[in-house]
Protein backbone atom coordinates (compact mmCIF):
# COMPACT_ATOMS: atom_id res chain seq x y z
CA UNK A 1 0.00 0.00 0.00
CA UNK A 2 1.47 3.80 -0.41
CA UNK A 3 2.29 5.52 1.98
CA UNK A 4 5.51 7.41 2.63
CA UNK A 5 7.96 4.69 3.44
CA UNK A 6 9.27 4.83 7.49
CA UNK A 7 12.70 6.45 7.74
CA UNK A 8 14.99 3.04 8.94
CA UNK A 9 18.62 3.46 9.00
CA UNK A 10 19.67 0.05 10.47
CA UNK A 11 22.94 0.15 11.97
CA UNK A 12 23.73 -2.60 14.63
CA UNK A 13 27.02 -3.52 15.10
CA UNK A 14 28.34 -7.39 14.64
CA UNK A 15 31.14 -7.71 17.56
CA UNK A 16 32.63 -10.62 16.35
CA UNK A 17 34.10 -8.32 13.02
CA UNK A 18 33.71 -5.05 14.35
CA UNK A 19 31.34 -4.21 11.31
CA UNK A 20 28.15 -2.16 11.05
CA UNK A 21 24.99 -3.43 8.86
CA UNK A 22 23.45 -0.35 6.54
CA UNK A 23 19.81 -0.23 5.88
CA UNK A 24 20.66 -2.13 2.35
CA UNK A 25 22.53 -4.89 3.74
CA UNK A 26 26.11 -3.52 3.79
CA UNK A 27 28.96 -4.80 6.33
CA UNK A 28 31.94 -1.88 6.13
CA UNK A 29 34.56 -2.64 8.34
CA UNK A 30 35.85 0.15 10.44
CA UNK A 31 37.90 2.89 9.30
CA UNK A 32 41.03 1.97 10.88
CA UNK A 33 40.80 -1.18 8.55
CA UNK A 34 40.61 0.66 5.14
CA UNK A 35 43.10 1.34 2.70
CA UNK A 36 44.61 4.61 2.93
CA UNK A 37 46.08 5.26 -0.15
CA UNK A 38 42.60 5.23 -2.45
CA UNK A 39 41.33 9.03 -3.03
CA UNK A 40 37.57 9.49 -3.63
CA UNK A 41 36.09 12.50 -4.97
CA UNK A 42 32.47 12.25 -4.79
CA UNK A 43 29.88 14.10 -6.95
CA UNK A 44 26.78 12.08 -5.82
CA UNK A 45 24.55 14.70 -7.76
CA UNK A 46 26.38 14.86 -10.60
CA UNK A 47 26.24 10.87 -10.52
CA UNK A 48 22.64 10.72 -10.44
CA UNK A 49 21.69 13.13 -13.44
CA UNK A 50 24.30 10.56 -15.69
CA UNK A 51 22.37 7.53 -14.67
CA UNK A 52 19.12 9.25 -14.92
CA UNK A 53 20.30 10.50 -18.45
CA UNK A 54 21.49 6.78 -19.04
CA UNK A 55 17.96 5.34 -19.04
CA UNK A 56 16.13 8.35 -20.49
CA UNK A 57 14.19 9.17 -17.17
CA UNK A 58 12.85 12.28 -16.43
CA UNK A 59 12.95 12.46 -12.68
CA UNK A 60 14.15 14.82 -10.55
CA UNK A 61 15.75 14.08 -7.30
CA UNK A 62 16.91 15.37 -4.22
CA UNK A 63 19.58 14.44 -2.80
CA UNK A 64 21.26 15.12 0.67
CA UNK A 65 24.32 14.47 2.77
CA UNK A 66 24.35 13.14 5.79
CA UNK A 67 27.35 12.33 8.00
CA UNK A 68 27.53 9.79 11.06
CA UNK A 69 24.89 7.91 9.51
CA UNK A 70 27.08 5.12 7.71
CA UNK A 71 24.67 4.43 5.13
CA UNK A 72 22.66 5.92 1.89
CA UNK A 73 19.27 5.19 1.49
CA UNK A 74 16.22 6.35 -0.95
CA UNK A 75 12.91 7.83 0.72
CA UNK A 76 10.07 10.41 -0.20
CA UNK A 77 9.92 13.42 2.09
CA UNK A 78 6.93 15.65 1.32
CA UNK A 79 6.30 13.79 -2.00
CA UNK A 80 9.70 14.29 -3.19
CA UNK A 81 12.14 11.86 -3.60
CA UNK A 82 15.40 12.20 -1.70
CA UNK A 83 18.44 9.80 -1.70
CA UNK A 84 20.66 10.50 1.57
CA UNK A 85 23.92 9.62 1.65
CA UNK A 86 26.89 9.67 3.99
CA UNK A 87 29.81 10.54 2.08
CA UNK A 88 32.24 9.30 4.09
CA UNK A 89 30.51 5.79 4.48
CA UNK A 90 30.44 6.08 0.04
CA UNK A 91 34.08 6.95 0.55
CA UNK A 92 34.92 3.91 2.33
CA UNK A 93 33.06 1.84 0.56
CA UNK A 94 34.99 2.71 -3.10
CA UNK A 95 38.43 2.30 -0.59
CA UNK A 96 37.42 -0.66 0.85
CA UNK A 97 36.51 -2.32 -2.93
CA UNK A 98 39.52 -0.45 -4.54
CA UNK A 99 37.02 1.65 -7.28
CA UNK A 100 35.53 4.27 -7.63
CA UNK A 101 32.60 2.52 -8.99
CA UNK A 102 31.34 1.17 -5.63
CA UNK A 103 29.75 3.66 -4.37
CA UNK A 104 28.33 4.38 -7.44
CA UNK A 105 26.79 0.71 -7.46
CA UNK A 106 25.47 1.47 -4.42
CA UNK A 107 23.40 4.75 -5.49
CA UNK A 108 22.34 3.21 -8.57
CA UNK A 109 20.88 0.34 -6.29
CA UNK A 110 18.53 3.30 -4.34
CA UNK A 111 17.89 4.76 -7.82
CA UNK A 112 16.55 1.50 -8.23
CA UNK A 113 14.32 2.08 -5.60
CA UNK A 114 12.49 4.46 -6.56
CA UNK A 115 12.37 3.36 -10.03
CA UNK A 116 10.38 0.45 -9.03
CA UNK A 117 8.55 2.69 -6.35
CA UNK A 118 9.59 0.69 -3.34
CA UNK A 119 9.78 3.77 -1.23
CA UNK A 120 5.90 4.96 -1.07
CA UNK A 121 5.65 1.04 0.53
CA UNK A 122 5.55 1.31 4.33
CA UNK A 123 6.98 -2.15 4.21
CA UNK A 124 10.46 -1.29 4.53
CA UNK A 125 13.32 -3.84 2.80
CA UNK A 126 12.30 -7.15 1.35
CA UNK A 127 14.58 -9.57 -0.20
CA UNK A 128 12.49 -9.10 -3.73
CA UNK A 129 12.61 -5.20 -3.32
CA UNK A 130 16.16 -6.11 -2.62
CA UNK A 131 16.67 -7.66 -5.87
CA UNK A 132 15.18 -5.49 -8.48
CA UNK A 133 16.91 -2.57 -6.91
CA UNK A 134 20.26 -5.01 -7.27
CA UNK A 135 19.95 -5.93 -11.22
CA UNK A 136 18.60 -2.07 -11.66
CA UNK A 137 22.09 -1.15 -10.25
CA UNK A 138 24.07 -3.59 -12.51
CA UNK A 139 21.90 -2.39 -15.37
CA UNK A 140 22.74 1.11 -15.13
CA UNK A 141 26.23 0.24 -14.17
CA UNK A 142 26.62 -1.08 -17.63
CA UNK A 143 25.44 2.22 -19.17
CA UNK A 144 27.72 4.27 -17.24
CA UNK A 145 30.47 2.24 -18.79
CA UNK A 146 31.71 -0.26 -15.59
CA UNK A 147 32.77 -3.54 -16.48
CA UNK A 148 31.13 -6.32 -14.72
CA UNK A 149 33.62 -6.74 -11.97
CA UNK A 150 33.22 -3.07 -11.51
CA UNK A 151 29.15 -3.57 -11.05
CA UNK A 152 30.20 -6.33 -8.88
CA UNK A 153 32.77 -4.72 -6.82
CA UNK A 154 30.55 -2.71 -3.80
CA UNK A 155 28.14 -6.13 -3.22
CA UNK A 156 31.50 -8.52 -3.30
CA UNK A 157 33.40 -6.87 -0.68
CA UNK A 158 30.20 -5.54 1.59
CA UNK A 159 27.43 -7.39 1.07
CA UNK A 160 25.97 -9.74 4.12
CA UNK A 161 27.29 -13.70 2.83
CA UNK A 162 23.83 -14.91 4.89
CA UNK A 163 20.14 -14.18 3.90
CA UNK A 164 18.12 -12.39 6.29
CA UNK A 165 14.16 -11.71 6.47
CA UNK A 166 14.90 -8.13 4.90
CA UNK A 167 17.98 -8.67 2.37
CA UNK A 168 18.89 -11.53 0.33
CA UNK A 169 22.19 -13.39 0.53
CA UNK A 170 25.40 -12.31 -1.27
CA UNK A 171 25.29 -14.76 -3.80
CA UNK A 172 21.37 -13.88 -4.96
CA UNK A 173 22.41 -10.11 -5.29
CA UNK A 174 25.59 -10.80 -7.52
CA UNK A 175 23.26 -12.55 -9.57
CA UNK A 176 21.13 -10.38 -9.90
CA UNK A 177 23.52 -7.73 -10.79
CA UNK A 178 25.05 -9.52 -12.89
CA UNK A 179 21.75 -10.33 -14.81
CA UNK A 180 20.88 -6.98 -14.98
CA UNK A 181 24.39 -6.09 -16.79
CA UNK A 182 24.08 -8.72 -19.20
CA UNK A 183 20.38 -7.09 -19.91
CA UNK A 184 21.93 -3.43 -20.30
CA UNK A 185 25.12 -5.50 -22.76
CA UNK A 186 22.04 -6.93 -24.71
CA UNK A 187 20.50 -3.74 -26.03
CA UNK A 188 23.77 -3.02 -27.48
CA UNK A 189 23.55 -3.41 -31.19
CA UNK A 190 25.11 -6.86 -32.17
CA UNK A 191 24.47 -7.98 -28.67
CA UNK A 192 21.50 -10.68 -28.59
CA UNK A 193 21.32 -11.68 -24.75
CA UNK A 194 17.96 -12.44 -24.33
CA UNK A 195 15.98 -10.37 -22.13
CA UNK A 196 15.92 -6.42 -22.30
CA UNK A 197 14.72 -5.36 -18.73
CA UNK A 198 16.85 -5.97 -15.63
CA UNK A 199 13.49 -7.57 -13.66
CA UNK A 200 11.46 -8.58 -16.55
CA UNK A 201 11.35 -10.09 -20.38
CA UNK A 202 9.80 -7.99 -23.35
CA UNK A 203 9.77 -4.35 -21.90
CA UNK A 204 13.20 -2.84 -24.20
CA UNK A 205 12.91 0.61 -22.32
CA UNK A 206 13.48 0.58 -18.24
CA UNK A 207 11.53 3.73 -18.16
CA UNK A 208 8.48 1.88 -19.16
CA UNK A 209 6.12 0.94 -16.20
CA UNK A 210 8.08 2.97 -13.88
CA UNK A 211 6.31 5.61 -12.12
CA UNK A 212 8.00 9.22 -11.90
CA UNK A 213 5.88 10.79 -9.49
CA UNK A 214 5.59 9.40 -6.39
CA UNK A 215 1.81 10.14 -6.36
CA UNK A 216 0.44 9.29 -9.54
CA UNK A 217 -1.30 6.19 -9.41
CA UNK A 218 0.25 3.08 -10.71
CA UNK A 219 1.53 -0.45 -9.89
CA UNK A 220 3.76 -0.19 -6.67
CA UNK A 221 5.52 -3.51 -7.92
CA UNK A 222 6.84 -4.38 -11.41
CA UNK A 223 5.90 -7.65 -11.11
CA UNK A 224 2.34 -7.29 -10.38
CA UNK A 225 -0.60 -6.34 -12.94
CA UNK A 226 -1.66 -3.21 -10.88
CA UNK A 227 -3.48 -0.87 -13.70
CA UNK A 228 -4.07 2.71 -12.73
CA UNK A 229 -3.32 5.47 -14.60
CA UNK A 230 0.33 6.87 -14.10
CA UNK A 231 -0.93 10.58 -15.47
CA UNK A 232 -3.77 11.18 -12.82
CA UNK A 233 -2.69 12.26 -8.99
CA UNK A 234 -4.73 9.63 -6.72
CA UNK A 235 -7.80 11.49 -5.80
CA UNK A 236 -8.77 11.34 -9.71
CA UNK A 237 -7.04 8.23 -10.33
CA UNK A 238 -10.59 5.61 -10.20
CA UNK A 239 -8.19 2.48 -9.39
CA UNK A 240 -7.34 3.57 -6.07
CA UNK A 241 -8.76 3.31 -2.81
CA UNK A 242 -10.29 6.22 -1.12
CA UNK A 243 -11.03 5.25 2.92
CA UNK A 244 -12.99 7.85 4.82
CA UNK A 245 -14.32 7.27 8.77
CA UNK A 246 -17.54 8.44 10.24
CA UNK A 247 -15.43 10.12 13.08
CA UNK A 248 -15.12 13.04 15.05
CA UNK A 249 -11.38 12.35 15.80
CA UNK A 250 -8.71 10.41 13.98
CA UNK A 251 -9.25 6.58 14.38
CA UNK A 252 -5.87 4.12 13.33
CA UNK A 253 -6.98 0.99 11.41
CA UNK A 254 -5.06 -1.79 10.23
CA UNK A 255 -4.42 -2.77 6.39
CA UNK A 256 -2.80 -5.73 4.81
CA UNK A 257 -1.57 -6.95 1.44
CA UNK A 258 -1.67 -10.47 1.89
CA UNK A 259 -3.98 -10.31 4.87
CA UNK A 260 -1.20 -11.67 7.35
CA UNK A 261 1.32 -8.99 8.03
CA UNK A 262 -0.45 -5.69 9.10
CA UNK A 263 0.58 -1.92 9.17
CA UNK A 264 -1.11 0.83 11.23
CA UNK A 265 -2.46 3.76 9.25
CA UNK A 266 -4.32 6.63 10.54
CA UNK A 267 -8.20 7.81 9.43
CA UNK A 268 -8.04 11.75 9.72
CA UNK A 269 -11.91 12.83 10.34
CA UNK A 270 -13.64 14.36 7.24
CA UNK A 271 -10.26 13.46 5.36
CA UNK A 272 -10.42 10.30 2.33
CA UNK A 273 -6.99 8.23 3.03
CA UNK A 274 -6.33 6.91 -0.72
CA UNK A 275 -4.12 3.83 -0.87
CA UNK A 276 -3.21 1.21 -3.16
CA UNK A 277 -2.21 -2.68 -2.28
CA UNK A 278 1.74 -3.61 -3.34
CA UNK A 279 0.94 -7.46 -4.47
CA UNK A 280 -2.61 -7.88 -5.66
CA UNK A 281 -5.14 -6.11 -6.66
CA UNK A 282 -6.90 -6.08 -3.29
CA UNK A 283 -5.92 -6.37 0.35
CA UNK A 284 -7.67 -6.39 3.64
CA UNK A 285 -8.65 -3.91 6.36
CA UNK A 286 -8.85 -5.06 9.79
CA UNK A 287 -10.85 -3.61 12.46
CA UNK A 288 -11.74 -4.09 16.29
CA UNK A 289 -15.32 -5.87 16.89
CA UNK A 290 -16.60 -6.72 20.10
CA UNK A 291 -14.88 -10.49 19.41
CA UNK A 292 -11.47 -9.02 19.41
CA UNK A 293 -11.54 -7.85 15.65
CA UNK A 294 -13.22 -8.24 12.30
CA UNK A 295 -11.35 -8.43 8.47
CA UNK A 296 -13.16 -6.89 5.57
CA UNK A 297 -11.21 -7.62 2.05
CA UNK A 298 -11.19 -4.00 0.01
CA UNK A 299 -10.75 -4.01 -3.48
CA UNK A 300 -8.94 -1.44 -5.94
CA UNK A 301 -11.36 0.48 -8.24
CA UNK A 302 -13.49 0.83 -5.31
CA UNK A 303 -14.28 3.29 -2.64
CA UNK A 304 -14.88 2.84 1.20
CA UNK A 305 -16.34 4.02 4.25
CA UNK A 306 -16.12 3.11 7.54
CA UNK A 307 -19.55 3.85 9.93
CA UNK A 308 -20.20 3.28 13.36
CA UNK A 309 -23.43 1.25 14.21
CA UNK A 310 -25.00 2.23 17.08
CA UNK A 311 -26.87 -0.79 17.55
CA UNK A 312 -24.18 -3.19 17.41
CA UNK A 313 -21.42 -0.63 19.09
CA UNK A 314 -18.96 -1.66 16.00
CA UNK A 315 -17.18 -0.28 13.29
CA UNK A 316 -18.66 -1.53 10.05
CA UNK A 317 -17.28 -1.26 6.87
CA UNK A 318 -19.67 -0.17 3.74
CA UNK A 319 -18.53 0.47 -0.02
CA UNK A 320 -19.53 3.69 -1.56
CA UNK A 321 -21.87 3.29 -4.46
CA UNK A 322 -20.84 4.65 -7.77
Amino acid sequence: MKKLILLFLLAFSISAQAQKITGCGFKVPPRSLLKSNFASVYEAKDILNSMLDSIKWKENFSIREQNGIRNAYATIIRNARWIIYDNDFLEDIDAYSATKWASISVLAHEMGHHYYNHVVSNQGSTPPKEIEADAFSGYVMYKLGANLNESLAAMNAIASDQASYSHPAKRDRLTAITRGWNTAKSEVPGNTNGNTNPNQGGNTNPNQGGNTNPNQGGNTNPNQGGGGNTNLPPVDDPSWISLTIQSASTQTVQLSDDGRTYQPAEIKAGEAFLFRFEIYQYGWLKLPYFNGSRTYKLMHGKDYSILWNRRSKNWTVVEVPN
